[in-house]
């Protein structure tokens, strides 16, 4: 195959790894808007949609085994495409973050705790910030980028032990809120994950472009 078709073919799949990410950061938003207005026909929508994420991650899966097939790709190509693999799988994963925090918000009734509201809301717009970025670095095949992105899910950290504290003094002051205390905190860490994996893009990205692993590696 001639490189003029590999080209074409990886900008394909960027393109749709684009609208993938897209997919997730916009259910990442609407998971913790709809948590904080208590919407729940949102929340049930979110449900619904996560199976056009699944959906979208496995179209893209079998385009990139397709070229890799077809087209014999080798060096950068390659490593992008292999890679292109696992944030498939990173992105879906966050998208089943936000699944589970619409099931908390089905659940949750009137939990009386705007301030969890709140800052469950300010921790989800803060992982959106950092995936939009890592995933401009993957597409770019960015390191720099990459590196600089990944202490700032120290941020996601921080606001999760922000909540987790409040959470614990919460509960014992009332032991009664345990119900909604569980609730919170379980949103608190399906966030920090999606934190975590949204490093693991980052991670990618730094070996797409450099062909090792890890955040501190020279190019």
């Amino acid at each position: 195959m001639s490189r003029k078709s590999l080209d074409y073919e990886m900008q394909t799949i960027r393109d749709d790894l684009l609208i993938l990410s897209s997919m997730v950061e916009n259910a990442i938003c609407q998971s913790v808007t709809a948590l904080r207005e208590q919407d729940l026909e949102k929340a049930r929508q979110i449900m619904t949609n996560d199976r056009s994420i699944n959906k979208k991650r496995y179209e893209i899966e079998a385009a990139v085994m397709v070229v890799i097939a077809t087209q014999s790709p080798v060096t950068r190509d390659l490593r992008f495409l292999s890679s292109a693999l696992a944030v498939c799988s990173e992105l879906e994963r966050i998208g089943d973050y936000a699944k589970t925090i619409s099931k908390v918000n089905l659940r949750v009734k009137e939990s009386g705790a705007p301030r969890f509201l709140s800052d469950s809301y300010q921790m989800g717009v803060a992982v959106m910030d950092i995936l939009h970025r890592a995933m401009t670095a993957f597409i770019l095949m960015d390191a720099e980028s990459a590196r600089r992105i990944i202490p700032e899910d120290d941020v996601c950290d921080a606001l999760y032990q922000k909540i987790y504290n409040d959470l614990m003094n919460s509960l014992h002051k009332n032991p009664r809120d345990m119900e909604y205390v569980n609730y919170f905190l379980w949103v608190a860490h399906n966030l920090e994950r999606a934190g975590d994996r949204v490093t693991n893009i980052c991670e990618r990205a730094i070996y797409v472009q450099t062909g090792e692993f890890g955040a501190t590696q020279g190019a």
